[in-house]
């Protein structure tokens, strides 16, 4: 499949959709999913172009992880939470529903299940008041 730059993503990146940003630097933006699994839930994006692992660059790849590691950390301190599950899938059959290559930073605690992928919207208010908080715990 060939990169869509019309995706919510690629949107998102242009300024041309709203989101709840946590963090953006010259290669990457993060930004709270609206759909969480759970309170807390945040997604880093590439502003390159890419689907999936496969397509991005090795530069946008290291600026991907390394963005990817600060907002864990923001989100582990913030949430409270004894972990943070990592999550990032390449095509349809791994179950990626938005073609642009993100990873999805997710506390966990245990006893506590998640909640189905995109299937209940969040509070816009919550997110907003918990970016502001994972905004801030960046280091």
């Amino acid at each position: 499949m060939a990169y869509d730059p019309n995706n919510i993503f690629a949107k998102i990146v242009r300024g041309e959709a709203p989101c709840f940003k946590v963090y953006e630097d010259d290669r990457t933006l993060a930004f709270m999913d609206i759909m969480p699994q759970a309170e807390g839930h945040t997604l880093i994006i590439p502003k390159e172009g890419a689907e999936s692992i496969f397509d991005l660059s090795p530069e946008g790849a290291a600026a991907l992880i390394k963005t990817t590691k600060k907002i864990a950390v923001a989100v582990k301190e913030v949430t409270k939470a004894p972990g943070v599950m990592l999550a990032q899938l390449n095509g349809t059959a791994a179950g990626q529903t938005v073609f642009h290559i993100h990873f999805h930073v997710i506390p966990r605690t245990g006893g506590i299940d998640l909640k189905l992928h995109a299937r209940e919207q969040a509070d816009f208010e919550k997110l907003k008041a918990l970016a502001a908080k994972i905004s801030a715990a960046i280091k």
